[in-house]
């Protein structure tokens, strides 16, 4: 797009540098989800699809960066909001460049990504919230975990992905502004909520850890109902089945007229 980043020279951080600090208890789960990562991106039909959908989310939260410009009465974060707008589409354009490049290369695939879909997300964006109905302080809390969590997915995503230069170089290279908007959202949370900021940083993670417990719940119900379902097929079907088959033996074959039937 030929737009600026919100940085004008980023600081040269690689995937491990750039998400430092996460705690080990973050380390320990991109410890424990590792193998599964390398085995979604070693998919390249996976991949694509993948990086396609994250140009979505991105460019859906460029748009809700630019209303919330428009709402705020502060003028340093009505700037901010709207060079990380910018950021948002320029990482969009590049998430749908690569993601195009690599589906052009592909045939039709595996088409089942529930395992991609919740073991390795992207960033969430705004993930719903109502901007016009958030607080500056509320608003950026969760942009801050929202940017944490998708700088700390992006470097785990680059660690794993080993045949795939490009897409490895991309995700390191969002990552980096990923790295800048996680600091702003926070100097900026301490800077008009010094007071109060640790706790609205408490309820977005409430709010958040919500989210994911209804996206994991709609997940779960999803799978429930395939094992009922298919429980149902192989255990309730075949008796019916069996007496349909039993009856049919009993029914005389050739025409049977109604008068008779009548009088059985």
């Amino acid at each position: 797009m030929g737009v600026q980043s919100l940085h004008d020279n980023p600081p040269r951080k690689s995937a491990a540098t750039a998400t430092k600090g996460t705690g080990p208890f973050a380390d320990l789960v991109g410890i424990v989800l590792r193998p599964l990562h390398r085995l979604i991106w070693a998919n390249p039909e996976r991949r694509a699809r993948k990086l396609l959908q994250f140009a979505e989310v991105e460019a859906a939260g460029g748009r809700d960066l630019v209303r919330a410009a428009e709402l705020t009465a502060d003028p340093v974060l009505r700037d901010r909001y709207l060079r990380h707008a910018r950021d948002e589409a320029r990482h969009a354009d590049m998430f749908q460049a690569q993601g195009r490049k690599l589906h052009g290369k592909l045939h039709e695939g595996d088409a089942n990504g529930a395992l991609g879909e919740w073991i390795a997300p992207g960033e969430r964006g705004i993930d719903g919230l109502d901007v016009a109905r958030e607080s500056d302080a509320t608003l950026l809390a969760f942009l801050h975990l929202s940017e944490s969590a998708a700088a700390r997915d992006f470097a785990r995503y680059a660690h794993v992905i080993d045949d795939d230069a490009a897409t490895r170089t991309l995700f390191q290279r969002i990552l980096r502004d990923e790295d800048q908007h996680k600091k702003y959202t926070r100097d900026e949370l301490f800077r008009i909520a010094p007071r109060r900021s640790r706790r609205v940083l408490w309820w977005a993670r409430l709010r958040r850890l919500w989210k994911a417990y209804l996206r994991f719940a709609t997940a779960f119900a999803g799978v429930i109902a395939g094992v009922v379902l298919t429980l149902q097929y192989f255990l309730l079907l075949p008796p019916f089945a069996w007496l349909a088959k039993r009856a049919a033996r009993r029914e005389r074959t050739g025409w049977i007229s109604v008068d008779e039937r009548a009088r059985r």
